[in-house]
Order: C-alpha cells, then structure tokens, then sequence
C-alpha cells in the first residue's frame, strides 16, 4: 500500500545513517549544482502560481521512471542512502541539513527541489552521485541526469544522523518530538477520503527551502500541490524540539467541486489492541501507532473516540463550529502493554491540529478501514468544512501541528485511559440473549479527591438498544474510576450504533465525553 511503504521506507532511511568517506573537499562540501537563472519568489509568489494553475486542466505527470527503480523490492530500495557530505548546507555551520529520498519502488513521481536565498529561489540539480546505492543493484551512471527526487528529510544540529521531518510521496509529511521515533503521518489534503468514490491523493510537485540564518532555529519551507480536483499554495515553518511545532498555511484553488474536503488529514494504524481484538493474532497484545481521536469543540467540550480495525468501512462525523483542536493520539506508553522492542509503539508521537483562526462550521470527520497487518495505514482524521470548495475560490487554512509524546493542551476533566470490550451479562450467571460489555476506565481531574463512598454516576447513551449492568466504581490502579455497562441488541441489525458515556457527581460531569461506534455482529453469530 503506497501510503504505509512512505511510511516504511521514511523510518528505515531515517534511521541508517551510515557514514560514508569524505568524497570532496571541506571548502566543496554542501555545495549543490543548480539549474537555470535565480528567480523572485516569495508566497505570495506561489499563490499566483497556484492559481493560475487550478484555472488550466489538470495534466498528469508525463516523467518515466525507469524500470530497474520501480521494480526494485523492498530491502533494495531501502539500500539506498544518501552522502552526508552532499546535505544541502552542509559544513555552513548552519543548524539544519536536508537530505533526499531516490526515485524508486513506489515513488514514480518526480518533485522539484529549490533553494531560496534572500527571495530569489534556483531549482537543485539531481546527481547520481549524491546517492550510495548499497545493495540495491542499481548503477547511477545509467541513470538519466535530470531523474529529479523522491522527497527529502530534515536534520537539526542537535543529531545530525536521526532526521527531524520527512517529505516523501504525494502529499504526505511526518515529524519526530523529543522520543525521536516516527509514526502516524499528517496530509496537505485529503479528497474524497472514505466516500463512495475513489479517492483522490493531491500530490506536492515542487517544494522550495529557505536558507535559514546560521542562528535560526525555524526551517521554512513552501509546497506547490496539484490534484485532478484543486491546485495549491503551502508554507511549512519547522520548528525542532521536545515538542515539534509545524506552522501550516494554505491556499486553495480548486479545479471543481469536492465532495468531501480533508483539511489538516492525519493518517495512522490501528491493527489491534485492548478494545478490538478482532485481529488479535500477534504475540504482542497490542499493535498500533495511535490509540485514540481527541478533540476539543469550539464549546469547550473534549471528546475521546478510541480507534478500530473494523471489519470493513466505519465513517463517522463530528460536527462542531470553530474546533479548537483535534488529533490522533497514542496516549497508551507503557512498553508492557505491546512487548515491542524492535518497532517501540509505546514511543509512537501522538499530532495535535490547532487551529490558528475560525473554521467555522464544519466537523471532525474519523474514516476506518479494515486491515490485516502493521504496514498498512487505516486510520485517517481530518477537517471537513460545511461550505463547499468550488471553482473561481481561493480558502485560507492556518493551523498548527504538534508532534510529541501528548498534545500541548489537557481537558481539566478526567481523560479516558483504557477502554475494553467483550462479551455481556453477569458472570456465573446462564446468559438468556446477546449482549456486548464495555469497560471504560478514567483517571485524572478531581476524581482522586472525591471522599470514600462519592456516589459517581456513568451517564450513558446510545443510538440504538437497551443500556443495562451499568455501574462506576473507584479503581485504584489508575487513581480514577471504572465505568461498565451491557449493550443488549434489540433487533438483528448490523447497522453501527453510536455510544457515549461521561462520569457525573451531583450533576456536573467529571470527565470528557467517551465515544464509540459499534458494529454488533450478525444475528447468527450472536453467541451466548
């Protein structure tokens, strides 16, 4: 799957670094070959091209990779690295590099690098030489001297071998906070994602990278996307740290209508954990890169929509009106609960959208897919505004990503820190009918301070069947509570039934809202 082999072959490259000799002098070092006359540029530069494109037809891309790259299996690819002496600024004393990924495998599709240097920008010349090819069999002198790149990755001065972002097919991107392990991936768009139709991958063709200032600690860099449906402006300042901060602007044009508009798309995987265990095969309890969809209403409500590996497509809105944030997040980071110590999921950076000026109306929308192992992405959340994208428009997104362990901000309130699922009814007790339990447990806010014997009550609801069993007790293991509670199906539909479950005391809640979509199974295997 082209989304997840982005994010497979992102880690494997950023995490070799291998050294390599030293292929020319240090005064030559860094020093890229450059192709044409030095250009003005600017953003407001970029819009107006990106505008001017969105008004002429959308042409596919004509490059022809050759046959020995895309035919290259996996361990070949990965093979490929990149001579550290050849970085772009490198040995300037500078506090960023950046690196690029080699056309290859699944990444057919040529982009354009630039430099940009006091607002005049000069595209970068590809040279087979700035590549070691390992052992991937692939001789760079046969290879045509305009190949162009991949994408590219960004090293701070703070490591120089273990890469802070990458760039890399389509219009996907990803960072690393201070855990310096990368995981989901973030979008410039989403089109169409999870609709009945196919869906459409904008695809950044052309990127250009600021020069920093040797004492900058801010890397700016600007993307040009194009899509069948739309055309697009893109500005990323990178700022590096324990929590890494991405400051994201665009500008849209679109070609034609969009029927489902992905603004700020996250994308992730869920195979398994401890409230889906429908592909639950693995020695490792549990797999996955994000645990949960968090979100923040513009009316100061938090929201916790633990993720799934369904058992086939699971759409569901959120509707809200100026979000002040949303995101996927790992909050589960005890290495016990995986026993991964090869991948490390518990490391895994959760990546908050905030919103830098209203949105308006719209909603957070959550599109699950079913998959059967770790390498494919199946979770995507994004943006979907209410009013329409339509041709002749320019819209203005500002918005900023954190990457890190947690997002920057916590609801007051008790947080949800585990959710199970299993069979209903009371145990030593014969079942009469079909029924499904869920377990929430909370921690955090005011509940450690409620007195022995609070009468804290699972204010619970559900869009379809009949709620029973249902209890709140005190749970000393997380210095919180547990909530329960039985799902009794009273038809033998399979159509999804929507949840939600906060804890109250004397009438004023005392956690964020839990969501949940469930699907029961069909009548004939409702086993007892």
């Amino acid at each position: 799957m082209q989304r997840r082999h982005f994010i497979q072959t992102a880690a494997a490259l950023a995490a070799a670094g291998i050294p390599m000799p030293n292929l020319m002098a240090a005064e030559q070092a860094g020093a890229m070959s450059k192709l044409g006359k030095p250009q003005p540029f600017s953003y407001a530069w970029l819009k107006g091209q990106a505008s001017m494109l969105a008004k002429q037809a959308w042409r596919a891309p004509t490059a022809r990779v050759p046959d020995e790259l895309t035919q290259l299996d996996w361990d070949q690819y990965q093979s490929i690295g990149y001579h550290d002496q050849h970085a772009l600024w490198a040995q300037q004393k500078r506090r960023f590099e950046v690196k690029f990924f080699h056309l290859g495998r699944g990444f057919t599709t040529p982009v354009h690098m630039h430099e940009v240097i006091d607002g005049q920008a000069r595209e970068l010349a590809y040279d087979p030489s700035m590549f070691d090819y390992g052992q991937s069999g692939v001789r760079g002198s046969r290879l045509p001297k305009d190949l162009g790149f991949a994408g590219f990755r960004v090293n701070f001065h703070t490591d120089w071998k273990r890469d802070v972002a990458a760039f890399l097919g389509a219009s996907y991107f990803r960072a690393v906070g201070g855990e310096a392990q990368y995981g989901l991936s973030a979008r410039g768009l989403a089109i169409d994602c999870g609709a009945e139709r196919p869906e459409e991958f904008p695809v950044f063709t052309s990127y250009w990278l600021e020069r920093p200032s040797p004492t900058s600690s801010v890397l700016t860099v600007y993307g040009l996307l194009d899509s069948p449906s739309v055309a697009g402006a893109y500005r990323f300042d990178i700022h590096p740290g324990e929590m890494m901060v991405m400051d994201v602007d665009a500008a849209l044009y679109p070609r034609k209508p969009i029927e489902r508009l992905g603004i700020a798309p996250l994308t992730s995987m869920f195979q398994h954990g401890e409230n889906d265990q429908r592909m639950a095969n693995d020695w490792r309890a549990e797999i996955h890169d994000s645990d949960g969809l968090a979100m923040w209403r513009g009316n100061g409500e938090w929201l916790w929509r633990p993720v799934t590996n369904p058992a086939g497509l699971r759409f569901s809105a959120h509707a809200d009106e100026n979000p002040r944030g949303f995101g996927l997040l790992q909050r589960d980071r005890q290495f016990d609960h995986y026993q991964d110590d090869g991948v490390f999921y518990e490391r895994r950076p959760s990546l908050w959208v905030e919103p830098k000026a209203g949105w308006g109306k719209g909603a957070v929308q959550l599109v699950e897919l079913p998959t059967d192992d770790e390498t494919n992405d199946n979770i995507v959340a994004f943006w979907n505004p209410d009013a329409k994208l339509l041709p002749g428009q320019e819209r203005l997104f500002s918005y900023r990503l954190h990457w890190g362990a947690r997002p920057p901000v916590q609801p007051t309130a008790a947080q949800v820190v585990a959710t199970r699922t299993g069979i209903g009814g009371v145990v030593g007790q014969k079942r009469k009918y079909f029924s499904w339990r869920f377990v929430v447990d909370f921690a955090g806010g005011d509940l450690p301070m409620l007195r022995e014997g609070a009468k804290v009550e699972p204010v619970i609801t559900a869009s379809r069947g009949q709620v029973e069993i249902t209890s709140a007790r005190p749970l000393a293991s997380v210095n919180g509570y547990r909530a329960m509670f039985d799902l009794r199906p009273l038809d033998d539909s399979t159509a999804p039934v929507e949840l939600r479950l906060y804890l109250s005391y004397n009438g004023q809640p005392m956690s964020e809202t839990w969501l949940y979509q469930w699907t029961p199974p069909p009548a004939a295997q409702r086993r007892l």
